[in-house]
């Protein structure tokens, strides 16, 4: 049987969930995790950006 509600939650979003990645600078990409940052503030990156260091999210403005 198919899946009819599978990724429906991306379709509520602006840009169905896509953008550019503030970290890695990928465009057209996934930004579904959010990562915080140690001056208090969130950043939504990709997948691959996920796993990065702290230092290096830190370091987006």
């Amino acid at each position: 049987m198919s899946k009819p509600h599978r990724g429906r939650a991306l379709w509520k979003m602006p840009s169905r969930g896509r953008g550019t990645c503030p970290v890695c600078s990928a465009a057209r990409i996934k930004l579904l995790y959010t990562k915080n940052k140690t001056d208090g503030g969130q950043i939504q990156v990709c997948k691959r950006c996920a796993k990065a260091s702290s230092d290096r999210i830190d370091a987006v403005n």
